[in-house]
């Protein structure tokens, strides 16, 4: 699957969510999410834009664990990247498999996240730990499925959002890594 996927720092949530609902779009779940990402003893991630993790996704109703793996980014402008990811059942021994594998835990990134949809594009407003506001707008396709359109579509609903500033390439993981080398 390759996810198609822009994120841009904001200003306030509070502004977007007004956006928002003059667009009819109303939340539909709120999630807290653990990512504890991993690195490659054998390439550093880093260095092949690439990604490793494991998610704890709780909500009110359940919690629910993934492993998840993105592939390097594939253009300049969005964070569009292949995405495999699976469910899992235990935390604990996952993390165990990798560490024997030689994979070492590099960091853990927490977050709130507020969904919404609109159409075939899932808007969040993410509270991450240690940053300020973002959003992102994603879709999801099927591997051989041109992502350009659906990229362009996701930028004009950050131009009907009022966002036309602010574009993110970089993975939270990243943000919260340079922000730590800059103290």
């Amino acid at each position: 699957m390759i996810e198609v996927e822009a994120k841009a720092k904001i200003n306030s949530f509070e502004e977007i969510i007004e956006e928002l609902k003059k667009l009819n779009v109303e939340k539909n779940k709120t999630e807290t999410q653990t990512d504890i990402y991993f690195n490659s003893p054998i390439v550093d991630f880093a260095k092949t834009d690439e990604a490793l993790r494991i998610r704890k996704v709780n909500t009110d109703e359940k919690e629910e664990l993934f492993i998840t793996y993105k592939g390097p980014k594939i253009d300049k402008k969005s964070k569009t990247r292949e995405e495999i990811e699976m469910k899992i059942e235990d935390e604990n021994k996952c993390k165990k498999i990798f560490i024997n594998l030689g994979f070492t835990n590099v960091r853990t990134v927490k977050k709130t996240r507020d969904y919404y949809d609109l159409n075939e594009y899932s808007i969040s407003l993410d509270n991450v730990e240690g940053l300020e506001p973002y959003m992102e707008i994603e879709t999801i396709l099927e591997d051989g499925n041109d992502y350009k359109k659906a990229q362009e579509n996701i930028f004009k609903i950050f131009e009907k959002l009022g966002i036309k500033k602010g574009f993110e390439r970089t993975s939270y993981l990243e943000l919260l890594e340079n922000k730590d080398k800059n103290l």
